[in-house]
């Protein structure tokens, strides 16, 4: 009899970062019998550096909204014959609490996730990494690129300055600074009461902008307890864990997560 488990899986990009970054997830994920996908956002179909090359005056990006963008990943999932799995990092980590709580993923993992409406960030360093991404008293109409020194807090705090220089080099992008503020908004609102397929929440003990407390909050928040919803923090992983040397030690405990629940 084959299996009735879901095989495949989207991957939901965040912000500042190029969805390459899952490359070598999806190849990983790909060799335990996974099909795969980690389509870009709208507006972001290139590398790294053509985006770059757009900035600021990428106005099709600059006026980019949250809830468009979820509903362009919702429309993908919904693609699929079957519901699939969705997993997510940071504001892909939100986009995926809120497409579970639509019904229509099998199960979902949020990785370091932004949290949903109602969960209020107020670490100073989540404000320290992110406000600007927010463009208070700037142009919407261009978009935000985060600079080296941003990314250094925000992202890849306590790595070697050669690996940060080439984690920027390889991922950071121009941003919607509407996205940014959309996560502060009813865009980003998830019925936390409302049973929901299992959800698995990671967080990181070093990460910066979306700290393990703001995590486990995030998980707190949920009060439905006939839903599968479990929740790991993950020794010295930063903002930038999906490309974190460590990766496949994630990948392995959501693997392991999966075969057990989804």
């Amino acid at each position: 009899m084959e299996s009735s488990s879901p095989k495949n899986v989207v991957f939901v990009t965040g912000a500042f970062v190029s969805n390459s970054g899952w490359a070598e997830w999806q190849t990983y994920f790909q060799s335990k019998g996974y099909n795969t996908i980690a389509p870009p956002w709208p507006y972001k179909d290139g590398t790294a550096a053509e985006l770059r090359a757009r900035q600021p005056h990428d106005t099709d990006l600059a006026n980019l909204s949250l809830d468009e963008l979820v509903d362009h990943y919702a429309d993908i999932v919904k693609s699929f014959p079957e519901k699939p799995i969705v997993i997510g990092h940071s504001l892909g980590g939100l986009i995926t609490q809120i497409i579970v709580n639509r019904d229509l993923a099998a199960a979902g993992v949020a990785i370091h996730s932004v949290p949903p409406q109602g969960v209020f960030p107020y670490e100073f360093s989540f404000l320290k990494a992110g406000w600007k991404a927010l463009g208070l008293f700037t142009d919407l109409e261009k978009t935000y690129l985060m600079s080296f020194e941003d990314w250094q807090y925000a992202f890849v705090n306590e790595m070697p300055l050669a690996e940060q220089q080439k984690a920027y080099d390889e991922n950071t992008i121009p941003e919607s600074k509407k996205v940014a503020r959309g996560g502060l908004t009813s865009a980003a609102h998830v019925d936390f009461e409302k049973p929901h397929a299992p959800l698995l929440l990671t967080s990181g003990s070093i990460d910066n902008i979306i700290p393990a407390h703001l995590n486990h909050r995030n998980f707190e928040a949920y009060k439905n307890s006939g839903s599968v919803l479990d929740y790991k923090e993950f020794e010295g992983r930063n903002h930038f864990v999906v490309g974190q040397p460590t990766w496949k030690e994630d990948a392995d405990y959501i693997l392991d997560w999966l075969a057990k629940n989804a």
